[in-house]
């Protein structure tokens, strides 16, 4: 082959470019002049790994509150459920105490009935079976009569009919009871009706009623 001046030229083959990174003969790394070891390794494929970022702590802060919002959703709704249930049982036993206090205030013209009918000696049989069957189950749920001659008068749970004055007595006194009282859990549901006796103030019995 010739140049355009009829000079002889050599053959040309391909150019081969060597491109390793690393030197075959010494095994150390080569570098290209004038690059920089990012864009070496750019060239090799290798991406620098990102440096951390103001997004990435903004994201966790958020996180971090959504966490803490729906953990006092959590408490708040907690605290809400035990309410209700305290009212619910509480609002359950009062119905409860309403519906055995209702019943009983029925029963007890029964029991007034019953104690007439002791008092006159006509509970024999089985009629008196039925009624301390009766007297029992109302015991049995907490009722108890008050009201006996004798005792000291009260005011509060004595409803006074009668009053009179007689000798020996050291201050009011029941003389005579004229409807039993009934109590049930510390509350009164019938005030006992009496009559009352006291002391002569200035003398005997007869005195006092002359004066």
């Amino acid at each position: 082959m010739t140049d355009p001046q009829g000079a002889p030229q050599e053959p040309q083959g391909p150019t081969v470019h060597d491109r390793r990174r690393i030197d075959p003969d010494t095994f150390e790394a080569r570098t290209t002049e004038g690059a920089s070891p990012a864009a070496d390794a750019a060239g090799e494929g290798v991406t620098p790994e990102p440096a951390a970022t103001e997004g990435g702590s903004e994201r966790e802060a958020e996180l971090a509150k959504e966490l803490s919002e729906r953990t006092l959703d959590l408490q708040r709704l907690q605290a809400e459920y035990v309410n209700y249930k305290r009212r619910v049982d509480r609002d359950r036993d009062v119905a409860r105490q309403n519906g055995v206090e209702s019943v009983l205030m029925d029963i007890l013209p029964i029991l007034d009935d019953l104690q007439a009918a002791r008092e006159h000696e006509e509970l024999t049989g089985g009629f008196k079976a039925v009624a301390d069957e009766i007297e029992q189950t109302a015991a049995k749920y907490g009722l108890a009569a008050y009201g006996a001659k004798g005792d000291p008068f009260d005011p509060t749970i004595h409803e006074a009919l009668f009053h009179s004055y007689v000798d020996g007595l050291e201050g009011p006194t029941c003389v005579d009871v004229l409807q039993v009282g009934y109590m049930w859990k510390e509350r009164r549901l019938r005030t006992a009706k009496v009559a009352v006796g006291e002391p002569p103030a200035g003398g005997s019995s007869s005195e006092a009623a002359a004066e």
